[in-house]
């Protein structure tokens, strides 16, 4: 095929259709690639708390852009949140449209963005004693529970 000038405009006009529709489909598939990197992350603790202050870094370290807002009580944070008294922990957070309570591992929070299931959030329950931020290290197992779902509360990872 001869190049002529047509043949370029033509060919310019086609790739030009080609991204474009290419780009619409992309922001979908980086969201699903890489949900951390562009999660913010808003935490209330309560001050002085030195394993609230462990799990920040280790969100951190996961690439979540981590917000830190610390309180006097963190009894109302809790209730406004939607937090089961049976599932609470020592700091709340917020990411994505759900609600993190406590210690839970940032690969549990990404799955959980990928996934989007219906439901209010996570739940490290209590101070699981080898969860980020506590890290103990005694290889005592906890569970991640996915609560305020249709189903009730669940397991949604074992540690």
């Amino acid at each position: 095929m001869k190049m002529t000038r047509r043949t370029m405009v033509w060919g310019a006009a086609a790739a030009v259709l080609t991204l474009g529709l290419g780009a619409v489909a992309l922001p979908d598939m980086v969201r699903a690639a890489a949900p951390a990197a562009s999660a913010a992350v808003e935490v209330w603790k309560s001050a002085g708390c030195e394993c609230c202050d462990g799990w920040v870094r280790h969100m951190r370290a996961a690439g979540f852009d981590v917000t830190v807002h610390t309180v006097d009580d963190m009894t109302p944070v809790k209730q406004a949140a939607g937090v089961p008294d049976e599932l609470g922990s020592c700091h709340t957070a917020r990411v994505g449209g759900y609600v993190l309570e406590g210690h839970v591992p940032a690969a549990d929070v990404t799955r959980l963005l990928t996934e989007r299931p219906q439901a209010r959030g996570l739940s490290a329950p209590g101070m699981p004693q080898d969860a980020p931020g506590m890290d103990m290290g005694t290889g005592q197992p906890y569970q991640v529970v996915l609560f305020g779902g249709a189903g009730g509360p669940q397991v949604f990872a074992r540690h």
